[in-house]
């Protein structure tokens, strides 16, 4: 048990992807998106003309309390705005700080 965790060290630490098909993925971008905070970042940049952008990183995974969190950005114009953290189960979502949104 122990020679696959020395092999594949990354792997071991890794979120456990919900058996729920690509709705935790979807339901991870969409939690992101519909923070107040995005969505209006999101309008100011489409009036200005930018393209938003989503990115979901599965191999970035990060940890906090002991729960394990998928990294999404919101991105324009090939910079990232802002980074949040989103659980598996998309129930907890924080700033790129740690906070917990409210």
């Amino acid at each position: 048990m122990l020679l696959p965790l020395l092999l594949f060290p990354l792997a071991a630490a890794a979120c456990d992807y919900p058996d729920e098909g690509t709705m935790p993925l979807h339901r991870a971008i969409t939690r992101v998106k519909l923070l107040p905070e995005t969505e209006a970042w999101a309008a100011a940049a489409h009036k200005s003309g930018t393209v938003v952008q989503y990115a979901l990183s599965l191999d970035r995974d990060w940890r906090k309390d002991g729960r394990c969190y998928w990294t999404v950005e919101a991105r324009a114009e090939g910079a990232t705005w802002r980074r949040f953290y989103v659980s598996p189960d998309g129930r907890s979502v924080l700033h790129d700080d740690g906070r917990a949104m409210r």
